[in-house]
């Protein structure tokens, strides 16, 4: 019986590592987490070892890969607040650009050649057209959408040189949970909207604060692509088991092709869990394009990679009750497919 791959995921206890390890695992993969617990949770890891060390550090990482005979890498570890970013570059820089440099100098030396990169439509900036592809160009408007960039080239011009093979794969908004309820969305601080959404529903925080309501959109307010966690996740391991074959390295927008605005997502929730959702006003903030939506055509043709859980109210059902408790004639996971 062959041995099972094993596979290096860095920041794997957090939101999207986690839910990765459990799409390795279900995969017949054994997922090894590397991760400095700052922002992920050690009880998030359940699927393979934990590896507690700071990605920067080289030697740890090398050691890791070694002892574990990896095969592959799932990059996901990394600072991800935009306007923390804004606040202290070079901590993102630091963070960000010398983990990549850590990790991919480790896994020259122990060489491992194919590695997954957790990238972000962010590298896009704001966009002149809709939906958005990969050639547009990328033109980062932030710190953290250029450190995702610096990445991006690193991996670039890594793959002539060494023979180090990669998918950059680059989300838009990723939501959600684990459908099957073993892992949810913990951020400190919290600041994607579905969440705030329904912590403001349960009233577990503060009115939820709407920024910008005349944006040129059908209702006001900011348009984004919402992917389902679990899509992501998977992606990935199809990711992997691309590069496993042969695969040459390729960039990918991970989206469902469809937009929802701030309000949609509201009345998402409201609509979901019967709780209203009391909000405030506030204006623009700066950097906020008024619509973000994926071009999801080439994950298609390259990966076969297409998102499942495309319906919004299915996104919330399976969020929701990480924050508000038992949702009310819950439907059994398969009849909420979109």
């Amino acid at each position: 019986m062959p041995q099972a791959r094993r596979i290096l995921v860095t920041g794997g206890a957090g939101f999207i590592g986690s839910h990765s390890c459990k799409a390795l695992a279900e995969a017949g993969a054994v997922p090894v987490v590397i991760d400095n617990l700052s922002t992920g949770h050690a009880d998030n890891v359940r699927w393979g070892p934990l590896v507690e060390a700071d990605l920067r550090d080289r030697e740890a990482v090398l050691a890791a890969l070694k002892a574990h005979d990896i095969q592959g890498i799932l990059h996901f570890a990394a600072s991800a607040y935009v306007g923390e970013s804004v606040a202290d570059p070079h901590a993102y820089y630091d963070n960000n650009v010398g983990g990549m440099m850590s990790l991919l100098s480790a896994a020259r030396e122990a060489g491992v050649d194919q590695i997954v990169f957790s990238s972000s439509c962010a590298t896009y900036g704001t966009p002149a057209a809709l939906p958005i592809h990969e050639d547009m160009p990328q033109a980062p408007i932030n710190p953290y959408g250029r450190t995702k960039l610096v990445c991006e080239w690193m991996l670039r011009d890594y793959a002539p040189a060494y023979g180090m093979r990669h998918v950059a794969l680059r989300y838009f908004n990723a939501a959600g949970a684990d459908p099957g309820g073993a892992l949810g969305e913990r951020h400190t601080p919290e600041t994607h909207l579905l969440p705030l959404t329904l912590l403001a529903a349960a009233g577990l925080r503060p009115a939820l604060q709407v920024f910008g309501t005349d944006y040129p959109t059908p209702d006001g307010t900011c348009i984004r692509d919402y992917i389902h966690v679990a899509d992501l996740a998977r992606a990935h391991v199809m990711a992997l088991d691309y590069l496993a074959k042969g695969g040459d390295s390729v960039a990918l927008n991970l989206g469902t092709g469809q937009g929802q605005s701030v309000r949609e997502i509201i009345a998402a929730v409201e609509r979901v869990t019967g709780l209203p959702v009391p909000v405030t006003e506030a204006p623009r903030r700066d950097g906020d394009p008024p619509e973000l939506t994926a071009d999801p055509a080439r994950a298609a043709q390259v990966l076969g990679f297409r998102a499942e859980f495309t319906d919004i109210d299915t996104i919330v059902a399976h969020a929701a009750p990480w924050f508000v408790g038992p949702l009310p004639d819950a439907e059994p996971d398969d009849a909420r497919r979109g």
